[in-house]
């Protein structure tokens, strides 16, 4: 299934990722923003490096969102596509 590229997915992925806050991820709004934060998911890098635990797995990726955090299943794929796209450029 291919992503709706959204404005927030390309500024995402069209730059470093620095310091930026959690909600500048595509598919991560503001509730679902203050959710991670409570668990310590308060920056994009600190997401990235979940995804990176998980080895990048998309799939297992979106679980692991909507099974903690309950994203929902747009939100959940948003998210793994913007940091997999960010990946494939930066890493």
């Amino acid at each position: 299934m291919m992503a709706i590229r959204t404005q927030k997915f390309n500024v995402f992925v069209s730059e470093p990722m620095g310091d930026k806050d959690i909600t500048k991820v595509d598919g991560i709004n503001d509730d679902l923003g203050m959710k991670l934060a409570a668990k310590g998911f308060n920056k994009a890098y600190i997401l990235l490096g979940q995804f990176l635990l998980l080895k990048k797995d998309s799939a297992v990726f979106q679980r692991w969102l909507k099974g903690t955090y309950g994203a929902s299943p747009t939100e959940a794929q948003q998210c793994a596509s913007c940091l997999l796209e960010w990946c494939c450029s930066f890493l």
